[in-house]
């Protein structure tokens, strides 16, 4: 069975959680807060990758810098399971309280 980059993305969003216990509500609250805050430097920081993408690809003949690609994947599964944590899908919480995987 071949994995497609998007089978891949899910494995890495949906698969398979370390087992964690719910936190209380207050600290939940709490956390549910930082994570507000690193996701809105997270929209930042992928409007800059993105802005930088962009200027690349017209200079090279419509090729992205695979590396800068590879992060947005990464931050983008980390908006996913961040995401997941706010609105209660899930009680993993995302780096850096677990492995970035």
């Amino acid at each position: 069975m071949t994995y497609n980059d998007d089978d891949k993305i899910d494995g890495r969003v949906y698969g398979e959680q370390p087992e964690v216990k719910a936190d209380g509500m207050g600290s939940r609250v709490l956390y549910m807060i930082l994570i507000w805050l690193m996701l809105s430097l997270a929209q930042t920081v992928l409007t800059v990758a993105t802005v930088i993408q962009l200027a690349i690809m017209l200079v090279s003949n419509h090729k992205p810098n695979e590396r800068l690609a590879e992060f947005g994947t990464d931050l983008g599964v980390w908006m996913a399971k961040a995401a997941r944590y706010q609105t209660g899908a899930s009680d993993v919480k995302p780096w850096p309280w677990t492995e970035l995987d």
